[in-house]
């Protein structure tokens, strides 16, 4: 169930539901996505859907990693990003495979600790990690290319947003009327524009260490 051909298949579907970008999809069938769950559930990894991770955490549903990822290169191919919620390591792999640099934060730290070492086993040395609350992002290494946040957020949080560069854009899932929306925010010279790219299901944005 972790073959190349069980891969292929799940690159059928994304290409099935939308997802259009060959750099995408062409990462997504070489990750092996099989490491960033727990062996039990390893059977289940090719799977287009979210699965747990411990700490009330989930990987992402993989046409969503597509998605977002899609929305973040549309511009072009960004250097330098900053992930919010690293999570399993999954979206950050496929990122590190993509784009120059990854820079990626978790407020959990057992989940860190166990995708840092997915990182080194996989070779993922463009990867640099911070345990830190993610509403804060990584002020020193701003400005950033792209930002990706895989978490909802009960606002557009304002801090990462100023760690755009100009031109630049954040893809984050944020709460609006009771329901989650998608949006890829773009910083202009003077202002941000916003596009909404649809409904989603993430878990919450939380802040504080753990």
């Amino acid at each position: 169930m972790t073959s190349q051909r069980t891969r292929d298949r799940l690159v059928r579907r994304l290409r099935e539901h939308g997802i259009r970008d060959e750099r995408v999809l062409r990462v997504i069938g070489a990750t092996p996505r099989h490491e960033f769950v727990d062996e039990a559930l390893s059977s289940r990894a090719y799977e287009d859907t979210a699965l747990p991770i411990g700490q009330s955490q989930t990987i992402s549903q993989p046409y969503i990693v597509a998605r977002m990822t899609e929305a973040l290169l549309e511009g072009g191919k960004p250097k330098k990003v900053l992930e919010v919620g690293t999570g399993s390591g999954y979206q950050a792999a496929v990122l590190a495979q993509l784009v120059d640099q990854v820079f990626t934060v978790e407020r959990i730290e057992e989940l860190l600790r166990q995708a840092r070492r997915r990182f080194h086993r996989l070779r993922l040395h463009n990867v640099y990690t911070r345990h830190a609350d993610g509403h804060e992002g990584w002020p020193s290494q701003a400005p950033f290319d792209g930002i990706i946040v895989t978490a909802a957020a009960s606002a557009v949080p304002e801090e990462l947003l100023h760690q755009l560069k100009v031109g630049a854009v954040m893809i984050v899932p944020v709460e609006r009327n009771g329901m989650q929306q998608l949006l890829s925010i773009r910083r202009t010279e003077d202002d941000f524009e916003e596009e909404n790219l649809g409904g989603v299901i993430f878990v919450p944005m939380l802040g504080g260490l753990s």
